[in-house]
């Protein structure tokens, strides 16, 4: 994968808010992706969008004791399957930039910068969904106007934010390392819960 094919922000924006506009659709059309960085990138917001859906179930006060704990089995899988593929994003920006190691290091990846953005345009969808709500009052409908706002200066000041790391990047100035999660509790080998079932 080479430097060329990074995204800019606002192409990683547009792809996020096709795949859930396209996703909340009654036959859930999948997104085509060109492969490369697109493919992770809309691989990865699957994960939150299921994650994102899937949390709503844990919170359902109707939802039997199984249902959540069937639930909360899914969240564990789709939280590890996000966290590997931004790990995934993270290898393919460093195989494609150069970084220089006396470079400042920046505390974020840009596929940790990638997940916030997923997960604001998730915020953004359904904050607009309150917004045109038949059943809400026009209070909350207000409320969430405002919300909106906020939601959509917030994804632009980091879009702005990624745009500036990888030019920082490019230029000498700016590196970042590879975060590995070191996830446990889906580990056989590393939750005691887990290998003492095994044990058993």
């Amino acid at each position: 994968m080479g430097e060329r094919q990074i995204p800019v922000a606002k192409s990683v924006a547009r792809l996020h808010d096709d795949a859930t506009a396209r996703w909340h659709l009654p036959n859930g059309a999948e997104i085509v992706a060109d492969g490369g960085f697109e493919a992770m990138i809309v691989a990865q917001h699957r994960e939150n969008f299921d994650l994102w859906h899937e949390e709503d179930e844990a919170r359902n006060p109707g939802a039997s004791d199984a249902r959540i704990a069937a639930v909360k089995h899914a969240i564990d899988g789709l939280n590890q399957r996000r966290n590997d593929l931004v790990e995934e994003m993270d290898d393919a920006f460093s195989r494609a930039l150069t970084m220089l190691d006396q470079a400042s290091l920046h505390s974020e990846t840009p596929g940790m910068m990638i997940d916030r953005m997923s997960i604001m345009a998730l915020k953004i969808y359904h904050t607009h969904e309150e917004t045109i709500r038949a059943t809400a009052s026009e209070a909350h409908r207000q409320k969430n106007l405002l919300r909106l706002a906020v939601l959509r200066e917030q994804r632009a000041d980091l879009e702005r934010c990624f745009d500036e790391l990888m030019t920082d990047i490019r230029a000498g100035q700016k590196r970042f390392k590879i975060y590995r999660q070191m996830k446990m509790y889906n580990d056989p080998e590393l939750n005691p819960v887990l290998y003492g079932q095994v044990a058993k």
